[in-house]
């Protein structure tokens, strides 16, 4: 189970505590947060107002949720699932706790601001480092007055277990969904309840302090449908494919919910299949979905006229069709199959149901942001129980969560498809270093991201002779990233050939890559956008065997003598290109013939345990034992340092000099 990113505000948003996990998040250490503002970790732009405008109306509220995109340390975009609890303080003061989990895994589209506001079932208290409470919110304050005065549990302190609280308060490891039951005072049916405890720190010196969340699932429908949108928010959509999150839908649902499930999705989200228009249609049965996901607790059981990847027919005046237009579920807890209903127009379907024994049916659409994208169908057959409105309710919630993932899995693949089209074709498909170096190259997506970013790499053969290697990281990834690598491309080449040398390439592109943001940004008055690239560009003499390399906040080259000797000469710091600060100053290196000239990107070296230093010294290490050519040396050098799964795009340009 995902735990949670806590954090503490105090009434004017300024950000006071701060958990672990919402470290690991987003990247931004205790101490570099507190006393920000809570709106400073949103992406730029006007989204600050936007928080601003609708905190203004909300603010009165114990309790509000929704989707924002903050931003990571490292600039890249985050969506994310808000909730934010008021807390009234012991001392009389107000402060608010928020709680954030990933929305998705992919790169979000746009920016996104779509609060979905409901009451808050969480009964939150602070504790301080000696276990007293200093802070509840409103549901704590209910919860606790109905629990003292019958002593049913003895009080709200006694449901959030002491030793639970000095555990984390200790080793700051997180309690998350925690049961505890209590006998009731009757020694009747007692009370459950699921507790997660977090801690936060604030400022050196000061003691940390925990929060608990404590949720009443003593009644046996409460609990199931909290452990099974619990287990939504963890299984559904853990992957960005269309299909196999329909199938994860489907896969949760039975038996808990219902005996078979089905997820129809709308030819738009599925581009790739044939397309449903070309199909033979009548007045009778129409194709409107594609079977994308079923579920059943009889497998092997014909159950539909359609499997996986199907197109479904369904009749115009079918409750599926009037769900599709009203965008509203349908609910038929005793269905009726009788002759004279809708099932008249589609006896096959019919057939299906009174041989399978289907009695029960809900049918919901699955919407996201202004979009339906499909239907689900939930049926009973063996379970005699008919659904009630807590089952309609609870297949609305999942279909909710699913329909989100789907949308973003069809987004992601729409500027998935697009960025890899893109990517292909601007960084060059064969380098050439003429007779005078050997030349190797190798790009390697990340397991996150899925082969779309924003490194690239150059071998660019200059009028007078000499040979300039360049190598980029363009924050971010995805379609933006892409088109930002390949606009730097193009402006490198052009300023290549011009004969200027490194620094001043480098100045003179720092300067056309800020301008064209600032001009864009102000031409669509979003602001000035973020956007920059680390880079270093080498010329390399082959008469002097002279190389000489200016660095854009990139990390320095590896030089291999002919001994084996390993160095990483400290090119003269640069700024990041985008920035238009335009400070850079070139360095001289002379290479002996047979020499190695290692270029990569920071995602060969960093990583969350190690720092660049010790990244470097696995890379020379590396380096040191090979004799490699330059084309295998580049692919010993990926499988050695990024193994089977790592975080970050990484590009390697290895350059031999010969004689």
């Amino acid at each position: 189970m995902t735990t949670p990113a806590i954090a503490l505000l105090d009434a004017h948003g300024a950000v006071i505590r701060w958990t672990r996990a919402a470290e690991d998040l987003l990247g931004h250490r205790t101490g570099d947060v507190l006393r920000r503002r809570g709106v400073d970790l949103l992406m730029p732009g006007d989204r600050a107002a936007q928080v601003s405008t609708w905190a203004r109306g909300y603010a009165h509220q114990d309790h509000w949720s929704g989707l924002v995109e903050a931003r990571h340390r490292d600039g890249r975009p985050l969506l994310l699932r808000l909730d934010a609890w008021r807390l009234d303080l012991r001392d009389g003061g107000t402060a608010w706790l928020l709680s954030a989990t990933p929305a998705h895994a992919g790169q979000p589209e746009g920016q996104v601001l779509e609060p979905f506001f409901g009451p808050s079932r969480a009964a939150l208290s602070l504790w301080d480092d000696d276990l007293r409470c200093v802070g509840r919110n409103e549901t704590a304050r209910r919860l606790r007055a109905t629990l003292v005065p019958g002593r049913a549990t003895g009080s709200l302190e006694e449901v959030v277990p002491a030793g639970a609280l000095r555990q984390v308060l200790s080793d700051g490891s997180a309690l998350v969904a925690k049961e505890f039951s209590r006998p009731s005072a009757d020694e009747r049916e007692g009370r459950t309840f699921s507790v997660s405890i977090f801690r936060l720190d604030g400022e050196d010196g000061r003691s940390p302090v925990v929060c608990s969340l404590v949720h009443d699932i003593t009644h046996t429908t409460a609990r199931r449908r909290l452990s099974l949108l619990l287990e939504a928010g963890v299984r559904i959509g853990a992957t960005l494919d269309v299909s196999k999150t329909a199938q994860e839908l489907a896969d949760l649902a039975v038996p808990v919910l219902a005996d078979y499930v089905t997820v129809d999705l709308a030819e738009s989200v599925l581009p790739d299949d044939e397309p449903l228009r070309r199909l033979a249609a009548s007045d009778t049965s129409i194709p409107v979905f594609r079977r994308a996901g079923k579920a059943s607790s009889h497998p092997g059981r014909r159950e539909s006229l359609w499997e996986l990847g199907d197109a479904v027919f369904v009749p115009p005046l079918s409750p599926f069709v009037k769900v599709m237009s009203s965008r509203a579920s349908y609910f038929e807890p005793a269905l009726d199959a009788s002759p004279g209903t809708w099932l008249d127009a589609d006896p096959d379907r019919a057939e299906i149901i009174h041989s399978t024994g289907v009695h029960s049916l809900i049918i919901v659409p699955l919407l996201a942001r202004g979009d339906i994208l499909g239907i689900v169908v939930f049926v009973r057959t063996d379970d005699s129980e008919p659904f009630g409105m807590d089952d309609l309710m609870l297949a609305e919630g999942l279909a909710a969560r699913a329909a989100l993932s789907i949308d973003n899995a069809r987004r992601y693949t729409r500027e998935h498809t697009a960025a890899l089209a893109l990517q292909r074709h601007l960084l060059p498909r064969a380098l050439c270093g003429g007779g005078t170096l050997e030349v190797a190259a190798s790009y390697r997506p990340s397991d996150i991201h899925a082969g779309v970013g924003g490194d690239w790499y150059d071998v660019i053969p200059l009028p007078n002779g000499h040979l300039a290697l360049v190598i980029g990281d363009v924050t971010g990834h995805g379609l933006s990233a892409a088109a930002m690598m390949g606009r730097l491309r193009t402006v490198v080449r052009t300023l290549a050939h011009l004969g200027l040398p490194p620094d001043e390439v480098l100045t003179h592109l720092d300067h056309v890559i800020a301008h064209m943001i600032e001009e864009e940004s102000a031409a669509d008055g979003s602001g000035p956008d973020v956007m920059a690239a680390t880079c270093l560009y080498a010329v390399y003499d082959p008469a002097s065997r002279h190389c000489t390399m200016a660095s854009a906040g990139h990390p320095p080259p590896a030089i291999v003598d002919p001994a084996g000797e390993v160095t990483f000469p400290r090119l003269p710091t640069g700024t990041p290109i985008g920035l238009g600060l335009c400070s850079y100053r070139s360095r001289d290196l002379y290479l002996a013939e047979g020499s190695l000239i290692v270029l990569y990107t920071d995602g060969l070296i960093e990583s969350r345990t190690d720092d660049l230093e010790a990244g470097m010294g696995r890379l020379g290490d590396i380096l040191a034992r090979t004799t490699r050519l330059a084309p295998d040396l580049c692919t010993a050098v990926l499988d050695a340092l990024t193994g089977e799964s790592f975080e970050d795009d990484v590009a390697v340009l290895i350059a031999r000099t010969l004689g």
